[in-house]
């Protein structure tokens, strides 16, 4: 395991160099460029005020925009995973380096797209006179989602070379882990009038805890125990060290299968 992980250090230039290209992909032949990873939380949050303010949603804007920002890091890791290996099999078949590279870069271009969004959301949230109560918890949380992120693509994108279903799989789940999270609604919501094993039940999903620790940082402390927060990071990372031990015994069959 040392051994990898400084394997991988070496050739942080490389990683560099795919986060890079991986950004440039993204924004090819577009004429605004890199200035979506700003217009798009802007265009989030103008388009969730309208709606808001006509269908009267029982969630306040900022509250909102912060989770759906959030969420949007872990969906656009998930949905670039699928490829993180495939999209890359000329490389992988024909040079000598840490595979993990692939999905490393992958998340690490996402984690610039979302800080972009995540500066919008900061000003925002300062406009509208958010309470910013623990804002020294936030590297703690944005380290722990990009863990989960990594760990998740780790595993999607080796699903993905051996099982070519893996897209439609994912489409489901990710589906279904979004109204599983508290995205489009507050935790507390589940915390009144449920019993206590379906709270724990509730915080066994990592995006539940890590949801909840933004809002507390950004807006106000919600009416949640502290270790059932705890808890959801704890299985953020449990799923990141089991990203990297599946993909460390599966990485060896990649060349024969892609």
């Amino acid at each position: 395991m040392l051994g990898w992980v400084c394997d991988i250090t070496k050739r942080r230039e490389l990683i560099l160099i795919l986060i890079e290209r991986n950004l440039k992909i993204r924004y090819k032949s577009s004429f605004l460029g890199f200035f979506w990873s700003l217009l798009s939380p802007l265009f989030l949050i103008g388009i969730y005020s309208l709606f808001l303010g006509v269908l009267k949603f029982p969630i306040h804007l900022p509250t909102l925009v912060t989770g759906i920002i959030a969420w949007q890091f872990l969906a656009m890791c998930m949905g670039d995973s699928l490829y993180s290996i495939v999209g890359n099999a000329n490389l992988v078949t024909k040079a000598a380096f840490p595979r993990v590279i692939l999905p490393l870069s992958m998340v690490g271009a996402n984690a610039v797209n979302f800080l972009f969004s995540f500066v919008v959301l900061s000003v925002y949230l300062v406009v509208v006179g958010a309470a910013f109560g623990g804002l020294w918890w936030l590297p703690g949380i944005m380290l722990t989602q990009a863990a989960l992120c990594l760990g998740m693509a780790m595993m999607v994108g080796a699903a993905n070379v051996f099982f070519r279903d893996t897209e439609h799989v994912i489409s489901v789940v990710m589906l279904a882990w979004f109204f599983l999270s508290p995205v489009i609604y507050e935790p507390e919501m589940i915390m009144d009038g449920f019993p206590r094993w379906v709270q724990v039940a509730f915080f066994l999903n990592p995006m539940s805890g890590i949801l909840t620790a933004y809002r507390a940082a950004l807006l106000s402390p919600p009416a949640v125990d502290g270790w059932l927060v705890a808890m959801s990071f704890g299985v953020a990372w449990v799923l990141f060290a089991a990203g990297v031990l599946v993909f460390q015994k599966v990485e060896p069959r990649f060349g024969d299968e892609l």
